[in-house]
């Protein structure tokens, strides 16, 4: 069984949700992404979501932007993350899904890239730019190695297509909680729950929620709702304030946070 599936199964028996914390691999470097990982574990994380820096991201906002041009400033490669996805590998069984853009995949081959993944330890991908209907090779691939390809539903996405996408999903679907990019805010939508509620009515597949979830508040609201909660920018936030502090400083302070997060989402 996908680490994904088993840690939903198990968060779902002691009616808890997930939560998800989101970092550029990279930022600032591989060695701390790598430590920062595994200290999310021990605050009780439960995936990780691992962006791969990429120099157009589709969906991305200023501050994720930004982590990416420094990860890729440094010489990030796909091969360097997955390098040190194995690492981790060796210490640890948290499920690890990577964020990253189909062009990157493409240029390697999709069934490549899979294959890649697999070795190195990964559990699925979020592909924000690539839409169901046009994936049909990669997602068959997906389900024969138990590889997830988890899939976007947006507040303005019609109720005909929510269905064909949540009948395609994989590992979770995750709903992005604003009209727009990825960032931090100081509200979120006032629909937020009763668009929650209404796409769970819809599938039996688990539902996260990500895109300005940026607070422990936001973060208490959502877990009550869905299944998984994904933080992102408020975190790389975070690193970017840290980013001069010696490394064991800058995890513990980053792991502070969310720890903090953490505990606002499962109450």
């Amino acid at each position: 069984m996908n680490r994904i599936d088993r840690k939903f199964q198990e968060l779902q028996a002691r009616k808890k949700p997930a939560f998800i914390p989101f970092i550029t691999a990279g930022d600032p470097d591989l060695q701390t992404t790598k430590d920062l990982i595994l200290e999310f574990e021990k605050r009780g994380a439960d995936i990780i979501e691992l962006g791969i820096p990429f120099s157009d991201p589709i969906a991305d906002g200023p501050v994720i932007q930004a982590s990416y041009y420094r990860a890729l400033m440094r010489g990030t490669k796909v091969a360097h993350v997955l390098d040190m996805v194995s690492e981790v590998r060796r210490r640890s069984e948290i499920p690890i899904v990577s964020m990253v853009s189909y062009s990157t995949v493409f240029k390697k081959g999709y069934q490549v890239f899979i294959e890649n993944a697999l070795v190195a330890g990964l559990d699925g991908l979020t592909i924000p730019d690539l839409p169901v209907e046009e994936n049909h090779d990669l997602f068959e691939m997906a389900k024969k190695n138990d590889f997830k390809i988890v899939c976007f539903i947006a507040p303005t996405t019609t109720d005909h297509r929510m269905a064909i996408i949540a009948e395609n999903a994989q590992g979770f679907l995750y709903y992005i909680s604003v009209v727009g990019i990825t960032g931090v805010r100081d509200a979120l939508p006032e629909d937020i729950v009763q668009n929650i509620r209404k796409l769970k009515q819809m599938t039996k597949i688990p539902v996260a929620v990500g895109f300005g979830v940026s607070t422990s508040d936001h973060a208490k609201m959502i877990g009550t709702v869905a299944d998984g909660v994904i933080v992102g920018s408020a975190i790389m936030r975070e690193i970017e304030k840290h980013a001069k502090d010696p490394a064991e400083k800058l995890i513990r302070y980053v792991g502070e946070f969310v720890g903090q997060m953490i505990s606002g989402a499962k109450g």
